[in-house]
């Protein structure tokens, strides 16, 4: 399976790195299989430090089957109750459940944040969150959160992400 992981600078040797904020799976090293959300995050992080760099992809092979095999994984087919639990809690800093190697599931992008703020907020309830979100386009993300998941993850080569 190939995945990217878009940046603003290339990234060959993938490395485990504390986030200034707060991420959908905690910290870890993160990829898609969305090629276009890559190209949208690679551009988003050089924007984010005010044009430092050049939005890069760098993408990777894994053998995803070995992985499920080997290593602790925690997948989230689509948003339920489970995943919005999961998400809020890290990004509130308040997830203290079981560790995982590598998790997979839907991404709180732009679109599904607003949606996600309300919940947060207290201006939707759990239903109307998840019904909002099971209709929104959601992209994938996979967290790769320990040193023996970066492991399975061999580097392909580089593209540049900028698109537009």
């Amino acid at each position: 399976m190939l995945v990217y992981h878009g940046s603003n600078v290339a990234v060959e040797i993938p490395k485990i790195l504390a986030s200034n904020r707060a991420l959908d799976f905690g910290g870890g090293f993160y990829v898609t299989t969305n090629l276009e959300q890559a190209k949208t995050f690679a551009n988003n992080v050089v924007n984010r430090n005010e044009g430092w760099g050049v939005p890069t992809i760098s993408s990777y092979e894994i053998d995803f089957d070995k992985t499920l095999r080997e290593l602790k994984v925690l997948q989230f087919d689509r948003p339920n109750d489970l995943w919005l639990d999961f998400v809020h809690a890290h990004r509130t800093s308040q997830y203290s459940g079981e560790l995982f190697d590598v998790i997979v599931g839907p991404v709180v992008n732009d679109t599904v944040y607003r949606v996600f703020r309300l919940f947060e907020n207290g201006d939707i309830d759990r239903e109307a969150t998840i019904r909002r979100l099971k209709v929104a386009e959601l992209y994938n993300q996979m967290a790769f959160r320990t040193e023996r998941a970066i492991a399975a993850l061999e580097f392909v080569g580089l593209m540049e992400g900028n698109n537009g």
